[in-house]
């Protein structure tokens, strides 16, 4: 039986927006908001940091499932708060968003239990963190990946510059200046998702991904050899569609290896000029259509990471993160969010508007710490302590 915990319990969340499901020593955790896309809220965060660090500690529980409600797993964080708080100039409350959502990533990725996530539906941005930082990442027909942050006048952030860096040739470079979708075939022959589990009736076979949910379900270990045999039971090896982008992997690797992002569009130009692709010109229209200063911080954040830790990753990013959020050189986050979430006329007007007048001095100012009193860097090595505090803080709001 699913249970919503309410505040003061080890889930955390006061609503039904995260409900968690116990099977013996098993626990699912369902993101239930449907009607957004499942996408993160401020109490969703704090509810799952309260769950992980209770699970971790309970040896009764053993392994953990992550899945969405509804057509979406989860399409990223609600970055709406944070908007709407750089409008009253108060940057800061978005930095604590991010502060948690960071740390949750790290406490998923340093996990010792094992988490299965089952990616049915759109997985974008925050939806990425809470799950390809996990031991298994099953898709399916219905996925739909994307990290499209270089539209909002934001970064592909919650790590991604981690898990990105390390796929195949310049892929990584691919996913993140361009926003490009992925399904789920796409995701399990880049190395993003693990396994590959049919959702839909395909000639009357049977729905194999309730069946594997049933079987993880009674399953009474956190052994990942035993558990991936389980998944292996239910998996598939799809066929890539003809148009996927990792046929035309040579392209990729030629242009996004380029050092700079200037260059990268020079020679898709380049390579679009000799042949008549529409993936060529997809890619070119993406591009076109970024902010600029996102575009060079999101290129500078993917090379970086290719030899650092996910903790030196997620350091590294909230840095990053909280310029953003601060407009020290430009407002592009707030822009773009108003033109794609709030007003949605799709029309950003980006300052500045043209790559050129993205300066080196501008990029290298993201990565460098915040001179403020009231402000500090991320602190990956006190995790749990800082998870408790949230936990007891919640537990003190519900006795109020």
């Amino acid at each position: 039986m699913a249970l919503s915990l309410p505040l003061g319990s080890h889930a955390g969340a006061d609503s039904d927006e995260l409900l968690v499901e116990a099977n013996g020593s098993t626990r699912t955790l369902i993101l239930n908001r449907p009607k957004q896309l499942n996408a993160l809220t401020s109490a969703m965060i704090k509810g799952l940091l309260s769950c992980f660090t209770a699970f971790e500690k309970d040896d009764g529980v053993k392994l953990l499932i992550m899945k969405g409600n509804g057509r979406a797993f989860c399409a990223g964080g609600d970055v709406v708060g944070s908007v709407r708080s750089i409008a009253k100039e108060s940057w800061k409350w978005g930095a604590d968003f991010f502060r948690n959502e960071y740390l949750l990533n790290y406490i998923i990725a340093t996990y010792i239990k094992t988490q299965v996530s089952l990616l049915d539906g759109i997985v974008m941005d925050g939806g990425a963190g809470v799950s390809l930082h996990g031991r298994f990442r099953v898709a399916t027909d219905n996925t739909v990946f994307s990290m499209p942050e270089t539209a909002l006048g934001l970064f592909p952030d919650i790590g991604a510059s981690y898990f990105l860096s390390r796929l195949p040739g310049f892929y990584g470079e691919y996913l993140a200046l361009s926003g490009a979708r992925l399904d789920g075939a796409e995701m399990l022959a880049c190395g993003l998702a693990t396994h590959f589990v049919q959702s839909k009736y395909i000639l009357h076979v049977l729905l194999r991904l309730p069946m594997l949910e049933e079987s993880l379900k009674k399953t009474d270990t956190s052994n990942t050899f035993a558990v991936c045999g389980i998944i292996d039971q239910f998996a598939q090896q799809p066929s890539l569609k003809v148009n996927s982008s990792l046929n035309r992997f040579k392209f990729i690797n030629k242009c996004f290896s380029k050092r700079t992002v200037e260059e990268i569009i020079i020679t898709l130009e380049q390579e679009a000029s000799n042949i008549s692709d529409e993936w060529l010109a997809a890619t070119i229209n993406s591009l076109i259509k970024a902010s600029p200063t996102s575009l060079k911080i999101a290129l500078r954040s993917i090379r970086e990471e290719r030899t650092q830790t996910v903790g030196e990753c997620l350091y590294r990013e909230y840095r990053m993160v909280c310029r953003v959020l601060r407009g020290d050189f430009s407002r592009d986050f707030y822009e773009g969010s108003r033109a794609i979430l709030l007003d949605k006329d799709r029309n950003p007007k980006w300052m500045p508007p043209r790559l050129e007048q993205v300066p080196d001095e501008a990029v290298e100012q993201y990565f460098s710490k915040i001179d403020d009193p009231n402000w500090e860097d991320l602190n990956l090595f006190h995790k749990h302590s800082h998870a408790r505090n949230i936990e007891s803080k919640l537990q003190l709001k519900s006795k109020l």
